[in-house]
């Protein structure tokens, strides 16, 4: 198999500044493998950093049974986070800054110590979280019209878009991530609602995963990252005017988003 990485990662580069979405790498190479996706990937988040970007944490996604159906799999992927991604809580999104973006709702970790795979278990999550906070996610495809398989997701970052995180700091002695309940709204109408446990039953079990997933890939977990543990329920299209707010109760309490 062909795979040209460095045009690849063009592709979803100008795509990305220009704001015209591409047809998905797997239309022209059906048989792309994900180890070759999150090279693409790779050398699109090397070429960032290379201009002054940082590294601020990973995203996981896929981590719905829901979500791996229709993408016909059966385990997550990862994306990298960057500085320039954050938004501020209740902050503005400009709609020139993204393609066709989606609102999720998801349980961030800020992690205090780095975790290296392969055999990281979810006590070692637990031990090296520093807190966690409520987040949303604004994922965007750079594939027209969500027309995507597992590696043309992988290949463009894992669909990453923008991130928010919420302002209450809970230490995990504080609360028991399965059984947290979120309930997303969008213009002050209830949406949906998920718990912890929709994302592989526990969202720490999620970040075990990534650090060991990372492992493959001569990656880890950085003291200091954010790690988005994946979405607790249907991510929500959003259009400019918009106004998203994710209800995590009251220990995590809630974090927002405009689009104008």
């Amino acid at each position: 198999m062909n795979v040209s990485i460095t045009d690849w990662s063009d592709r979803f580069l100008k795509a990305e500044k220009t704001g015209m979405g591409i047809s998905a790498p797997t239309s022209e190479i059906p048989d792309l493998d994900v180890e070759d996706a999150y090279q693409i990937q790779l050398e699109t988040i090397r070429r960032k950093t290379q201009a002054g970007l940082l590294v601020s944490g990973k995203k996981i996604g896929l981590t719905s049974k829901a979500m791996q159906e229709v993408l016909g799999v059966n385990e997550p992927d990862y994306g990298h986070l960057l500085d320039a991604m954050e938004i501020e809580n209740n902050g503005c999104i400009s709609s020139l800054r993204l393609i066709q973006p989606k609102v999720e709702a998801e349980v961030a970790f800020i992690l205090k110590k780095g975790l290296h795979g392969p055999n990281i278990t979810v006590d070692d999550v637990i031990e090296a979280t520093d807190y966690v906070v409520a987040s949303i996610e604004v994922v965007d495809s750079r594939v027209k019209d969500w027309e995507i398989k597992l590696s043309d997701t992988v290949a463009d970052n894992a669909s990453s878009g923008l991130y928010i995180l919420g302002n209450r700091k809970i230490h995990l002695s504080e609360i028991d991530l399965p059984s947290i309940q979120m309930r997303l709204y969008k213009n002050g109408e209830f949406m949906n609602q998920g718990t912890g446990e929709a994302v592989l039953g526990n969202p720490a079990t999620c970040v075990a995963w990534l650090a060991n997933e990372l492992h493959r890939f001569k990656g880890s977990l950085k003291a200091g990252e954010v790690i988005l543990s994946g979405a607790l329920s249907a991510a929500l299209e959003a259009k400019p005017g918009d106004c998203f707010s994710a209800d995590f109760g009251e220990k995590l309490g809630r974090v927002s988003v405009n689009f104008e």
